[in-house]
């Protein structure tokens, strides 16, 4: 999206989003850019908003002259039947992380998936695709799974709470990807599907500080799994301590955050955004939040 404008009002909506930080990723680099733009939080919580008014909050946005909108948790996909399109990745992906407003349209746009595609690429290069666990078939869980499957993941083993929503998403990967490429699977496989598996994407709220914890037991992860997290407050979260100490490689959710705030600023302004500064950014931010945590 091109744009000629120099002043912006951006925001995300999503819930408990105090400490993210993509208002300073997106500030920071709209400084570089010598551009007045202004990043808002409007988190559902602290507003007492159910997830499902996203489109209220939608028109008020578009109305009070926002350029666009991030979403988060649990909005991705709530999102969708309030917008006017979609772009071809979202559409796929059956989930949204970015929303601009042009020309009284609202189109929807997932940069969740370059993003980690993006971080995946730069940490873990050379890492083993043939057999995958993805734990999560939310918004996140179906952008990971496809940009999984586009770099040639062989099988994406599927869990979710929800076991509808990991069946929808193996079946619309199936479609885009070749029959075989993606399978729904029950908690009670966990311990033969890891035991096989060369990596575990894990895709739940699970490990953020409003939902400490591991989202399996301990004692599946083994040396020959690489872990990759998408949640990166706290950064280091149980599943990824665990996994260090029983030997697995392991990618945070850091670089994944910084890659998608650069995609986004690109649709935003229509301007080429440093991603590795942006990352550099995300990296400093990140020390000093864990630094003055308690």
């Amino acid at each position: 999206m091109a744009t000629d404008q120099d002043s912006y009002l951006v925001g995300l909506i999503g819930s408990g989003i105090g400490s993210s930080l993509s208002p300073e990723l997106h500030e920071r680099e709209a400084d570089r850019h010598g551009l007045r733009y202004l990043y808002r939080l409007i988190d559902i919580d602290a507003l007492g908003i159910a997830p499902e008014k996203v489109g209220e909050l939608l028109e008020a946005a578009r109305d009070t002259g926002f350029t666009g909108l991030n979403i988060t948790h649990p909005c991705k996909q709530l999102v969708i039947e309030h917008l006017d399109a979609l772009s071809e990745q979202a559409e796929a992906v059956g989930a949204v992380n970015t929303v601009v407003f042009a020309a009284g349209r609202a189109i929807g746009h997932n940069t969740d998936v370059t993003g980690f595609a993006a971080s995946f690429a730069r940490s873990l290069p050379e890492a083993p695709l043939e057999r995958i666990v993805l734990l999560g078939a939310g918004g996140a869980g179906a952008a990971v799974a496809h940009a999984m499957l586009a770099r040639g993941a062989g099988h994406l083993a599927i869990l979710d709470t929800l076991p509808h929503r990991a069946a929808g998403l193996a079946a619309s990967l199936n479609r885009r990807y070749g029959t075989g490429r993606a399978s729904a699977e029950t908690v009670q496989r966990l311990p033969e599907l890891l035991a096989r598996a060369v990596g575990l994407l894990h895709a739940t709220p699970t490990g953020m500080a409003a939902h400490p914890g591991l989202p399996l037991p301990a004692e599946l992860l083994h040396s020959r799994l690489w872990v990759a997290e998408v949640v990166y407050r706290p950064l280091e979260t149980a599943l990824l301590r665990t996994a260090r100490a029983r030997g697995c490689t392991v990618l945070d959710g850091l670089g994944m955050v910084a890659f998608q705030a650069a995609d986004a600023f690109r649709l935003f302004t229509g301007r080429e955004p440093d991603s590795a500064r942006m990352l550099a950014d995300a990296d400093e931010l990140a020390d000093t939040t864990e630094a003055g945590a308690t």
